[in-house]
């Protein structure tokens, strides 16, 4: 499996992005896929969570109602819609593919490299 994060960047408070993992390989659609974020100085923190099958979505409560994970199954990616960003949200980005519990960071076999987002005041 092989996975490829994109689409972060500098913006304002209150703004808006997307972030994408691109997924590729036989077996991806078997896993759980992820983001996580991991902040200067601080462990990797989980963000959100979904299921190529059932859909099912998962998030943290920091993020709960702002942010949204989805999935284009013809695409092979996994989306993470970020609005009403904060400061407190800068970290790079990953997306990682794995097993239960979502999460779990050390449940993630795969990951992609790490996308930074920050967010300014």
């Amino acid at each position: 499996v092989q996975l490829q994060a994109s689409g972060g960047g500098l913006v304002q408070a209150g703004d808006s992005l997307r972030l994408s993992c691109a997924a590729s390989g036989r077996t991806f659609r078997s896993y759980m896929m992820g983001w996580f974020r991991q902040a200067p100085g601080k462990e990797r923190e989980f963000v959100a969570a979904i299921s190529w099958s059932s859909g099912n979505t998962y998030y943290t409560d920091s993020v709960k109602g702002r942010f949204t994970i989805t999935t284009d199954n013809a695409k092979n990616t996994v989306y993470l819609y970020m609005n009403s960003l904060k400061p407190e949200d800068t970290a790079v980005y990953y997306c990682g593919a794995g097993s239960w519990p979502y999460s779990d960071p050390a449940k993630y076999v795969y990951w992609g490299q790490g996308t930074q987002v920050t967010v300014s005041s």
